[in-house]
């Protein structure tokens, strides 16, 4: 199924004309003859666009432009505004409400779907631009988290602190013959305990 769009047309042959044609070009196009329904179907239906005649009995394209509008949920369809009446600002009145774009009868059918093209393309950039602001945004504002030290530098650390200097000094070995001989007397050891016999030649 094509892209969505629903026409708010109080005329039945000026509604079945439009919804024709937008399906005849791959449109899927929901009719709402009372435009006092419009903004609960534009809730259900969920269009990608909104073709609106102006001049409806009960409520006028304008006031329903400006509820659409000031809906949280429909605000952001695109509306096309359609006009049998082409006075002098007429224009900047429908724009001011909030519509996007903006036909006058008679309507040509090739400009009408050049229109309807136009503002769904014009609104699906506008989309992508809101989402990648939005992630732009996100990333700018997330918490910088600090990066925690790999699992192999900390136990290359590790293995550094248990192995001793290579520079550092050897104890010295302990000298014999001061071992023997506390006082550090260099005789020998029947010597140093005073001993009367002299060394034997062998």
């Amino acid at each position: 199924m094509g892209q969505k769009i629903l026409v708010v047309e109080d005329n039945e042959l000026n509604l079945k004309l439009f919804c024709d044609l937008l399906r005849a070009h791959g449109y899927a196009a929901e009719p709402v003859r009372d435009g006092r329904e419009a903004v609960e179907r534009a809730r259900s239906f969920q269009p990608d666009l909104i073709v609106m005649d102006i001049q409806m009995p009960y409520i006028s394209g304008l006031e329903l432009i400006e509820q659409l509008k000031g809906d949280a949920e429909l605000k952001r369809m695109p509306i096309m505004a359609v006009t049998a009446y082409a006075a002098k600002g007429d224009e900047e009145r429908i724009r001011d409400a909030g519509a996007e774009g903006y036909v006058s009868k008679p309507i040509s059918l090739m400009k009408f779907i050049g229109s309807v093209r136009a503002l769904l393309e014009a609104a699906a950039e506008r989309a992508e631009e809101e989402e990648a602001a939005a992630e732009e945004k996100e990333r700018v504002e997330a918490p910088v988290v600090p990066e925690e030290p790999e699992q192999a530098e900390q136990v290359e650390d590790a293995d550094e602190a248990e192995q001793p200097d290579e520079h550092e000094p050897e104890s010295p070995a302990p000298n014999v013959d001061q071992a023997e001989n506390p006082d550090g007397d260099p005789r020998l050891p029947d010597e140093a305990h005073g001993g009367d016999e002299p060394p034997r030649l062998i």
